[in-house]
C-alpha cells in the first residue's frame, strides 16, 4: 500500500500494456541517421570525464532526437494529426524543427518564464507558441485541454514511447566508445530511460543526477508521486513536479543509481565548463557533468544534453561565481619504473662504477638520472 500522503496507484494512468524495448531504439537510430549526424564526444581533461556534446546538436539539445523519431513512426503509422505539446523550451524547439522539415503543423505551449532564446528558437522554425502558466505542469495542463478540444496529437516531452526511443539514440552514440559509467540529467525522465535501455545490456552502468529540491524522480521511483512543486533552479529544463509513468518504470528497472546536486555545485561546474573547455552548456546540460564527482569509475561519460541558456544569465554566472581551481592532475612513472610516494618516478638503477680516467666520462649527477614523468591518461 502507498505511504500516506502518497497518491494511489488508481489515480495513474494505465501504462502496463506500453512497452519500450532496444528494437525500438534501434529502429530509431535507423529513422534518425538520414537527418541528425552523429553529435561528437569530447575529452574534458580537467573533469576526468568524457562528454556527450547533445549543446552541439540541432536546436541545441537531444530533445530533437525525440520529437523527430515521434513524428517520422506518426507518419509511418498514417497519422497526420498536427502536433502539440508542452515544453520549458528545448522540447518545443526539436518539435518545431522537426515538424519544420516534415511538414507538420505544430503547436507549443510554454510557460512564462521561459528562456527568451528558447521562445525565439520554436518561433524561427514558424512553429505557434503559446505561453500558459508559471511552470511546466501547468503548460502542460493547458495543452492537453487544447489537444482534447482540437482533435490534436498531444506529444509528451518525455512520456512517450516514440519520444524514448528517440532519446536512447544518445546511447548507441555513446556504446562505440567503451565507457563503464553513464550520466545522464533527468527530468521527466526520457532521456535516463531510452539511454539506459541502449546501454545496459551491454554491461554499462547508468547513473540518473538531478538537482536539490528539483527531484521529482527520485521520490517517484521510491513510491511517492504526490505533486511537490521544484524549487527555482538554474536547471530550468528538468523542473517537472511529477515524472513520466512509463519513464519512471524504466529508470526503476534500469538505473543503477541517482544522485543529488547541490544549486551551487551545478553553476560552478557551469562556469568551468565555459572557462576550462569552452564549452557552453544550460543548467541542465551541466548537471550530468556535476554529478561526476560522486560517481565511481574509470571510464565516466556525462552526457552534456543542451547549451540554449540566455546570454544574460550566462553573463551574470561569469561575473558572479568563483570556481575553485581544478585539481592537479595525477603521476605516474613510465611503465616498468615504480613511482615513489610524491609522485616522483623511482631513479634507475645505477650502473657499475667504472674509473673516469679508463673510461674517460664524467660523472652524472645522480638527479639527471631521474626518468621523465608524465601526465596519468584518463583514457
Amino acid at each position: 500500500m502507498p505511504d500516506a500522503g502518497r497518491a494511489s496507484a488508481s489515480n495513474e494512468p494505465d501504462v502496463g500494456d506500453v512497452v519500450v524495448t532496444v528494437a525500438d531504439v534501434l529502429a530509431a537510430q535507423a529513422r534518425l541517421r538520414r537527418y541528425l549526424p552523429p553529435t561528437p564526444m569530447h575529452h574534458a581533461e580537467r573533469f576526468g570525464v568524457m562528454l556527450k556534446l547533445e549543446n552541439l546538436q540541432r536546436t541545441g539539445s537531444y530533445k530533437v532526437r525525440g520529437a523527430l523519431n515521434a513524428l517520422l513512426a506518426a507518419r509511418e503509422r498514417g497519422d497526420h494529426r498536427p502536433v502539440i505539446a508542452a515544453s520549458a523550451g528545448n522540447h518545443a524547439q526539436g518539435l518545431a524543427w522537426a515538424a519544420y522539415r516534415l511538414g507538420v503543423q505544430a503547436i507549443t505551449v510554454m510557460p512564462h518564464g521561459a528562456p527568451e532564446t528558447k521562445i525565439a528558437g520554436v518561433a524561427h522554425w514558424g512553429a505557434t507558441v503559446r505561453q500558459h502558466g508559471n511552470s511546466y505542469d501547468e503548460a502542460f495542463a493547458f495543452a492537453k485541454e487544447l489537444a482534447e478540444q482540437n482533435g490534436y496529437r498531444f506529444l509528451s516531452a518525455f512520456d512517450d514511447p516514440d519520444v524514448i526511443a528517440g532519446q536512447g539514440t544518445v546511447g548507441i552514440e555513446i556504446a562505440p566508445h567503451a565507457p563503464d559509467v553513464v550520466i545522464v540529467p533527468i527530468g521527466g525522465g526520457g532521456l535516463a530511460s531510452g539511454v539506459a535501455l541502449a546501454l545496459k545490456s551491454q554491461g554499462v552502468r547508468v547513473v540518473g543526477a538531478q538537482v536539490e529540491g528539483v527531484d521529482s524522480m527520485i521520490r517517484a521511483m521510491k513510491g511517492d508521486i504526490s505533486p511537490v512543486d521544484p524549487v527555482a533552479s538554474l536547471a530550468d529544463g528538468v523542473r517537472v513536479k511529477v515524472p513520466g509513468f512509463i519513464t519512471r518504470r524504466l529508470c526503476t528497472q534500469l538505473l543503477d543509481d541517482v544522485v543529488t546536486v547541490r544549486e551551487a555545485e551545478l553553476r560552478e561546474t557551469l562556469v568551468r565548463l565555459a572557462l576550462e573547455e569552452n564549452l557552453i552548456a544550460e543548467g541542465a546540460g551541466a548537471l550530468a557533468l556535476a554529478a561526476g564527482r560522486r560517481v565511481a569509475g574509470k571510464r565516466k561519460c556525462a552526457v552534456v544534453s543542451g547549451g540554449n541558456i540566455d546570454a544574460t544569465v550566462l553573463a551574470q554566472l561569469l561575473s558572479d561565481v568563483r570556481p575553485r581551481p581544478p585539481r592537479k592532475p595525477r603521476r605516474r612513472a613510465l611503465e616498468g619504473e615504480p613511482a615513489l610516494a610524491g609522485g616522483r618516478a623511482t631513479p634507475r638503477a645505477a650502473a657499475p662504477k667504472s674509473s673516469p680516467a679508463k673510461t674517460g666520462a664524467r660523472r652524472i649527477p645522480a638527479a639527471a638520472l631521474e626518468i621523465e614523468v608524465h601526465e596519468e591518461p584518463i583514457w
